[in-house]
């Protein structure tokens, strides 16, 4: 049996776009993703890191089945998702970036609307069901409560609550922890990785730390393209000896920010410290050596539009 959820190859989607000048039809292309290959391996917590509109949520739903590639497969375990997407979805819980719901219900009587829709059925019955989820997802307490007053982090985990219905084995999430309180991802990551240790989890994010502490392996998008398919060990291990790090002055900064790879930029104590990436060994005067972080590895790889050495791990 093949070792492998899911899996892309070549794949690409471009839309046409239509638009009035002067009454004139003007046709253009955007292409939203180019000669994707991904390998995702049964049961793996996959991470998909990008800005926003790289193209992240149109391969979320190429690979949820809901959206046609233009070029390009997808295979589920070997078999054809692009031409039967019923073979996925029978196995699917998929949570999109923007989860629509009626603000007026309760979350009970919302989960359980969903659950019919999505035709899911247990020996126990649909109401029972119905608690018991929201009881994995620390929901019980609001079950009442209308969907309207329900906090960002609250509704993530009431569309959480109908992607895990059915005990599905492959589990798709765009975006989830954007806009969430710290506390709140800290809950929604403890959710994920627990789901993770029995099924396969794609997680789409621009959010760094998601990737830091969920994911083993992970890919880089920009543009549409893959830049990378690595691991946060391996990617900071890339740079290792490369990032450097020095307090500097507001006209130091900004010379800076023009001359050199710089990587973060905050303030401490009202003054400006800088981290900057120099591959050849050459860091700015009074700079000294740094630990890399993920977000260093990312930056780089984002703004260089290249990989990094190292590759998959």
């Amino acid at each position: 049996m093949s070792n492998f959820a899911i899996e892309t190859n070549d794949l690409g989607r471009v839309y046409k776009i239509r638009g009035n000048k002067k009454e004139k039809q003007i046709r253009k292309e955007l292409v939203a993703l180019e000669g994707v290959n991904l390998t995702v391996e049964r049961g793996e917590l996959f991470g998909l890191l990008g800005p926003n509109g790289a193209g992240k949520t149109t391969l979320m739903r190429v690979l949820a089945g809901l959206l046609e590639p233009t070029a390009g497969t997808v295979t589920l375990d070997g078999k054809d998702v692009v031409g039967h997407p019923e073979q996925l979805w029978a196995t699917l819980g998929y949570l999109p970036q923007e989860f629509g719901f009626y603000p007026h219900l309760s979350g009970e009587a919302m989960l359980l609307h969903l659950l019919r829709l999505k035709g899911v059925t247990a020996p126990v019955g649909q109401k029972q069901l119905r608690d018991e989820l929201l009881a994995r997802v620390n929901l019980s307490w609001a079950a009442k409560r209308k969907v309207k007053g329900y906090s960002g982090g609250m509704r993530q985990r009431l569309g959480l609550a109908q992607a895990i219905a059915g005990n599905p084995r492959l589990i798709i999430v765009d975006e989830p922890t954007s806009g969430l309180d710290p506390e709140e991802r800290l809950r929604f990551y403890r959710l994920l990785a627990e789901l993770a240790e029995q099924r396969t989890v794609i997680l789409s994010t621009h959010i760094v730390e998601d990737v830091a502490v969920l994911c083993s392996r992970f890919a880089v998008i920009r543009g549409g393209k893959v830049l990378a398919v690595t691991s946060p060990s391996a990617a900071k291990q890339a740079i290792a000896g490369r990032i450097w790090e020095g307090t500097v002055t507001a006209a130091e900064a900004a010379e800076l920010q023009r001359s050199r790879q710089v990587t973060q930029a905050i303030l401490v104590e009202g003054r400006n410290r800088m981290r900057v990436y120099e591959p050849n060994g050459s860091p700015p005067a009074g700079f000294e050596q740094a630990a890399p972080t993920l977000e260093d590895a990312y930056l780089v790889m984002v703004r260089s539009g290249n990989g990094l050495a190292g590759g998959r791990p």
